[in-house]
């Protein structure tokens, strides 16, 4: 039976993209954001705006929620949910053992690479106010639980955890409504654990901005598809407490969620929207943790044609573009510029979805290779 627990073992994509390891830190987080070059401050001409929500916001231990905006054109918003891992037992979620996610928000800079970067004149975003959303709740930002996971040892007290991704979002929601009051043009998006809910808050986002035009993508995250385990990671994130509530989720069930249930469920109630995946055809970040979960030898590209297929038997409105090669994620990072798929660049696809245009799905001829094109 198809569960998320593949998915979501894996959601730790960008916090092994960022060039950490999964062994024991005294501060995930904070070695993440140091060791990448993505997350150094900016200092522009429109820097990044630090926002602390308060209320119901708060990272897994406990520390303060915070989120990032930057002006730009008031018609056009791109609104961006971070990854960083994922935790939903005792050994990968207490700090003081192997934690797969990112703890807090200590070190958290606004990204300056990619889709980020305001330097490149190709930048299909450049002009946009952007929404950052950042991510320290280890539940793929659909968590709504204190969950109190007992000690492994007899003497190791019990660690709560705050899964509070829903209410993070809500207070990112709150502002971009309060504060973007008339856009016309919304991107939403996110990179691996961020990609997961995208579908899921750019649903959120259209019944809200009913007049403006909406687009999703979801970045490295579409190859999780079958697991050997029965465990169920929204289950200790308390992910049922709320979204059968949400318009247009009220048929998912926590015995079958899975990748595709998010998109299937968005797609129909958005038949005007345009839901996309991007991936990368042997992502090894995808694979190693699908490994982890008991599939060894995972054909990722294989994965993703299953995926997509299911989704795509519910919903026309949805496309995919699959690179070679075995990178994890793309749009915060420079290759946004370079790779390419049979003929067609990554940064061209993007900024044919960003313009409202109709666009095909792409898929690597040679799938064992990345490909470039020419720096823009």
């Amino acid at each position: 039976m198809r569960t998320w627990a593949t998915l979501l073992a894996l959601a730790a994509a960008l916090f092994t993209y960022s060039g950490c390891s999964s062994q024991p830190t005294a501060n995930t987080a904070e070695v993440t954001a140091a060791s990448t070059e993505q997350t150094r401050a900016v200092e522009d001409a429109r820097p990044w705006q630090e926002i602390l929500p308060g209320g119901e916001s708060i990272c897994s231990d406990g520390s303060p929620y915070k989120f990032l905006t930057r002006q730009g054109d008031s018609k056009k918003l791109l609104v961006y949910l971070q990854g960083g891992g994922a935790c939903w037992f005792r050994g990968n979620c207490d700090p003081a053992m192997k934690p797969t996610y990112n703890i807090n928000l200590a070190q958290l800079r606004g990204y300056q690479t990619g889709i980020f970067n305001l330097d490149n004149p190709s930048n299909p975003f450049k002009d946009h106010t952007v929404v950052f959303a950042p991510y320290c709740s280890g539940d793929v930002h659909i968590g709504a639980s204190d969950t109190e996971y007992p000690g492994l040892e007899p003497d190791q007290p019990p660690l709560t955890i705050y899964h509070r991704g829903r209410a993070n979002m809500q207070t990112v929601l709150d502002w971009t409504y309060a504060n973007a009051t008339e856009p016309e043009e919304i991107f939403v998006t996110g990179s691996s654990a961020g990609a997961i809910p995208s579908p899921f808050y750019a649903s959120l986002i259209a019944d809200h901005y009913a007049d403006a035009i909406v687009t999703q993508l979801g970045d490295g995250a579409g190859g999780y598809r079958q697991t050997n385990s029965d465990a169920r990671p929204h289950e200790a994130w308390g992910t049922f407490r709320f979204i059968t509530e949400e318009a247009g989720f009220d048929a998912l069930d926590s015995s079958t969620m899975n990748y595709e249930s998010l998109y299937i469920a968005a797609a129909q109630r958005h038949p005007n929207i345009q839901f996309a995946e991007y991936d990368a055809a042997q992502d090894s970040v995808q694979k190693s943790f699908l490994a982890l979960s008991g599939q060894q030898d995972v054909d990722l590209l294989d994965a993703l044609t299953a995926n997509h297929a299911d989704i795509r038997a519910q919903a026309d409105n949805f496309r995919s573009f699959i690179a070679g090669g075995e990178s994890h994620t793309v749009l915060a990072r420079p290759e946004f510029y370079t790779f390419a798929a049979d003929g067609t660049s990554i940064r061209d696809w993007v900024a044919a979805l960003a313009n409202n245009e109709e666009v095909e799905d792409v898929r690597c001829i040679n799938c064992d290779q990345d490909g470039h094109i020419d720096p823009q």
